[in-house]
This record gives C-alpha cells, sequence and structure tokens, in this order.
C-alpha cells in the first residue's frame, strides 16, 4: 500500500501546522513540516527570490522522504503541511516571479487531496516569514485559482479547534482507498 499524501494548504496564520499535526497523531503517520519556516530559522532571514525554487524543490524532497517513511512503517497517509505549489504562489505574489508555476503544478498532482485552510482564524505573527494579515485575502484568492488550473481535488477547511479537526476527517473520508488497500 503505498501512502496518500495530503497536502494542507493555505494563507499565512489559517492552522495548517497544528492541522497537519492534528492529523498526523490522529492517522499515527508522518507530517511534513514547512521547509520555508526552516529557511528562515536556520537563515535569520527570508528567502530572495533567486532562493524560491530550493525552497520548492526541499519541500518536495521532505514530502519523498516522508512517504518512504511511511511505507515502511505501512501507514496510509503522509500529511504536508502546505505544498510546493505555495512556494510558486508566494514567489509570484511578493517577487512578481511565475517561473516556478510549471514544476509547482506538476508537483500537485502527487496529492491525493487538498484540504484548504481558510482564513477564518484570527491572524498571528508566527516568525519572519509572515507578511500580515492584509496578504490572506489574495493569497487565497491565488490558491484557489491554482487549485482549480491544476485540477486538484480539494475541500474547504473552516471552524475552530476539533471543528476543524472535524472538518477535514470528513474531507479525508470521500478518498477512494489508494491501490493495494482491501
Amino acid at each position: 500500500m503505498k501512502p496518500q499524501l495530503i497536502c494542507i494548504l493555505g494563507a499565512e496564520c489559517t492552522g495548517k501546522t497544528t492541522l497537519a499535526r492534528a492529523l498526523a497523531w490522529h492517522f499515527h503517520c508522518p507530517w511534513v513540516p514547512e521547509y520555508l519556516r526552516v529557511f528562515c530559522d536556520l537563515n535569520q532571514r527570508t528567502p530572495t527570490q533567486a532562493e524560491q525554487r530550493t525552497i520548492l524543490e526541499n519541500q518536495h524532497q521532505s514530502e519523498l522522504t516522508a512517504q518512504a517513511r511511511a511505507l515502511r512503517q505501512a501507514t496510509a497517509f503522509v500529511f504536508c503541511d502546505t505544498a510546493p505549489l505555495l512556494s510558486a504562489i508566494y514567489s509570484d505574489f511578493i517577487f512578481s516571479d511565475r517561473s516556478l508555476y510549471q514544476r509547482a503544478r506538476s508537483l500537485h498532482s502527487r496529492y491525493a487531496l487538498t484540504l484548504l485552510t481558510e482564513n477564518d482564524l484570527e491572524w498571528q505573527a508566527d516568525g519572519m516569514q509572515r507578511d500580515g494579515a492584509h496578504v490572506r485575502a489574495p493569497v487565497a484568492a491565488l490558491i484557489r485559482q491554482e487549485l482549480s488550473a491544476v485540477g486538484a481535488p480539494w475541500h474547504s477547511i473552516t471552524g475552530h479547534g476539533e471543528r476543524r479537526l472535524e472538518a477535514a476527517l470528513a474531507a479525508i473520508a470521500t478518498l477512494a482507498p489508494s491501490p493495494g488497500d482491501h
């Protein structure tokens, strides 16, 4: 059974990390942290335009590593706290650089499902990579546009606390079993 990748995507401060951790705990499977946060912590700065591709590719590599671990552990899922597609969107939004979309779109087809965390949580400062509440609506619009462009299956996730987790679990329940499941 190949573990299914489930992407948690949303604008900043929409609960992606909290949801990824909760789902991984619920299903006893791996989750992939957001590589941008790792980059910022290591470098004590946000990435430049030239480093955006590195962010995208490292997110992808982290997902591959987690998927291999999940396969060894025979778990059904890997929850990805964001996706390469979000790197392309922010590269476009911040630097007007659309060059990462082709790669990001092709990688997005690997996800069995995308959970789109909505902007219904209060924005909170959380590290140096945060731009502010004012960017959430335009970024969310770009995410929806890109999910439509790639034809990715996705569900909107709203609510607070347990209600948010319940919405995600209901969306995951709509998935067909992966090949090899009985």
